[in-house]
């Protein structure tokens, strides 16, 4: 044990989750207890920022957008996925409220990260494209010495238009509560569920997406 912190309030509080942030030098971790999610620097084990009421009941998991340093997801058993600017933590940036019970986990894809996994105990997978809070919320960008008169034109009426976020595919292979769900460390397109009726379910990410974000 290198270092430690413990809550101070009322009762026994205990953590649900925690998740290191892949940025600051791997100095930062945000944990959730009760409706809570809190950041600490592990360097001084002090908080640096506490989203109290993050969500209206437990907060079950965390996970961090793997290239914007100041975002975080979070979800939990008010059915809803939230995420955060942990600069400003007054209100989410965005809520997911596509399940109708308790979620799970949430998990941004390692290389595209409007890519959103969650899984709850609506036996339920949903894979969302969040786009607009992505590190690309205007799509592939093209080098301008590459696009004609008439295709800068077009280019730019694109970008004008903020592209919009959307659920790309609900999964239902599970008859029960689905408690984990993860992208693979190899393949960026595939995904596995693992729920409460013993399945262990591998998906793909659709093949139109894939070339609609590749190309």
């Amino acid at each position: 044990l290198s270092s430690s912190a413990a809550l101070e309030g009322k009762g026994q509080l205990k953590f649900t989750s925690g998740r290191w942030s892949p940025h600051h030098n791997c100095t930062q971790i945000a944990t959730a207890n009760d409706t809570n999610v809190r950041g600490w620097d592990t360097r001084s084990m002090r908080q640096i920022y506490c989203i109290e009421n993050a969500h209206g009941q437990l907060v079950r998991d965390l996970d961090f957008n793997p290239n914007k340093q100041y975002y975080l997801a979070s979800c939990g058993d008010d059915c809803k996925v939230k995420f955060w600017d942990t600069r400003n933590v007054t209100e989410p940036v965005k809520t997911l409220e596509e399940h109708s019970h308790w979620v799970w986990n949430v998990r941004y894809n390692h290389s595209h990260d409007q890519l959103i996994l969650t899984g709850s105990s609506d036996s339920r997978v949903i894979l969302s494209n969040m786009v607009s809070i992505s590190s690309e919320p205007f799509g592939h960008m093209v080098d301008d010495d590459e696009l004609s008169d008439q295709e800068d034109q077009h280019q730019e009426e694109k970008i004008k238009e903020p592209l919009q976020d959307s659920v790309i595919a609900t999964y239902e292979e599970h008859e029960d509560s689905v408690y984990a769900v993860e992208w693979s460390s190899a393949d960026p397109w595939l995904f596995a569920s693992l729920s409460y009726d013993g399945r262990l379910v591998i998906n793909r990410v659709p093949r139109a997406l894939k070339y609609h974000i590749l190309l």
